[in-house]
């Protein structure tokens, strides 16, 4: 075959590769003949002679210019496919993430379930476990004050063998005197060291026996007190309602008070009064190893800090008068905190309802009460007068006979208290 034959099937085979990839009506096709001439496309009369003026193009040119409208519409077809892939793409997207939003809410909705779930089986095992150790506190607490009983009533045995003893010493020393004198000096008896010698331990077992007194009373009740009043845990149902001897319209106070607190919270009340325009007139409460005597309101507030120890028995005073708003805290029998400007001018109203071991709420007696503000332990000796007291009449209430000097508006063992939800009397 002829070179000159060759160009012409490479240019009829460019031709028909353009015309399947674009179609004929696109462009206009050039028509190839077999004896190698390459002819164009019929044109009109005016064409023919508007180009005569013109160089016409050449074979070469009308085959580039054919490639190039090819070349350019595959590339219109190839953006147009890459527009709808990516309009596909993004509807799948759109799609995929609506599944993934609604199996996201349905594993969420899941996940919660389960979690409610176990939050509430463990929230069940924990009230169980509270119940048990404080079941278990109270079975303790009762097995160790019976003890602390039997403890306390072999020792008051042992000391009153032991004043019989000292009284039979005492007549025995007088003899000894009597003999002394009818004897000459150096003509003691030998059993004289011997006498001494027990005199000295009898009264170094008295005195050890004093204490041991002492501290098993302090574990029981407080000296001189002989009831008490137990709340076995913290309720809002637990309380004591105290029905005050004297109208409470005060201008001054002084109230004292026994406790034993099994656990002090952010707030614990040991006993408060208010009316139904206020519900906080007094409060006497506990913050963790804090004591708090609040008059007036929650503002107008006395405290001394570092001063309770749970498990253990502390007197609290608390005194407070209009004239200039002093108020004070004793602990124990001494003087621990003072201010003044605490609700100066005021003047506590009578009608009000006043309670041990919860908040006054100004609602009803009982009625709407908060467990986290509820007393647990034992309280006793709750005293109230409407007057401060000297210091000498406070200090003394701490001692051996606390629970025998009572108060005016409101005396342990004389004013009715009664025990609410649980708590009840103890000895």
């Amino acid at each position: 075959m002829l070179p000159q034959d060759m160009l012409a099937l490479l240019m009829l085979f460019c031709v028909f590769r353009a015309s399947a990839l674009h179609g004929d009506d696109d462009y206009d096709l050039m028509y190839v003949n077999l004896d190698n001439e390459i002819e164009g496309p019929v044109l009109g009369t005016e064409e023919t002679a508007s180009c005569d003026c013109q160089r016409e193009h050449t074979e070469w040119d009308k085959l580039f210019i054919m490639l190039e409208n090819s070349q350019m519409k595959e590339n219109m077809m190839l953006q147009a496919v890459d527009e709808i892939l990516k309009a596909e793409l993004q509807s799948l997207q759109a799609e995929l993430r609506q599944v993934t939003g609604t199996l996201a809410s349905t594993l969420t909705a899941a996940v919660e379930k389960v979690a409610s779930h176990a939050a509430a089986q463990l929230e069940r095992a924990l009230a169980r476990s509270r119940e048990q150790a404080e079941q278990g506190s109270t079975l303790h607490a009762a097995e160790q004050g019976k003890v602390l009983e039997r403890i306390l009533l072999l020792s008051r045995n042992v000391s009153s063998r032991l004043g019989q003893l000292e009284s039979a010493w005492r007549r025995e020393q007088l003899q000894e005197t009597a003999l002394r004198q009818q004897e000459k000096l150096g003509g003691a008896r030998g059993d004289d060291f011997v006498l001494n010698s027990l005199w000295k331990e009898l009264q170094q077992t008295r005195a050890e026996l004093r204490a041991s007194q002492k501290w098993a009373v302090q574990h029981l009740l407080p000296a001189g007190c002989e009831t008490a009043i137990l709340f076995p845990m913290r309720s809002k149902k637990i309380f004591g309602s105290v029905h005050p001897t004297a109208a409470m319209t005060l201008c001054s106070f002084t109230a004292c008070i026994w406790i034993k607190v099994t656990e002090a919270l952010d707030k614990t009340i040991l006993f408060s009064y208010g009316t139904k325009m206020n519900p906080y007139e007094i409060q006497l409460y506990l913050s963790r190893g804090s004591a708090v005597l609040a008059v007036g309101s929650n503002q107008h507030k006395v405290t001394v800090e570092n001063v309770v120890v749970p498990g253990k028995w502390i007197h609290l005073c608390g005194t407070w008068s209009s004239g200039n708003g002093t108020a004070t805290l004793w602990v124990n029998g001494e003087l621990v905190a003072a201010t003044s400007d605490i609700a100066d001018a005021h003047t506590i109203p009578d009608g009000g309802i006043l309670q041990l071991g919860q908040e006054k709420n100004g609602c009803c007696v009982g009625g709407g009460f908060d467990e986290a503000l509820a007393f647990s332990g034992k309280l006793t000796g709750f005293n109230m007068w409407d007057r401060v007291l000297s210091d000498e009449e406070i200090a003394v209430q701490s001692g051996e006979d606390a629970c025998s000097i009572r108060g005016n508006i409101v005396g342990w063992g004389v004013t009715e208290v009664l025990p609410y939800g649980g708590a009840q009397y103890v000895s």
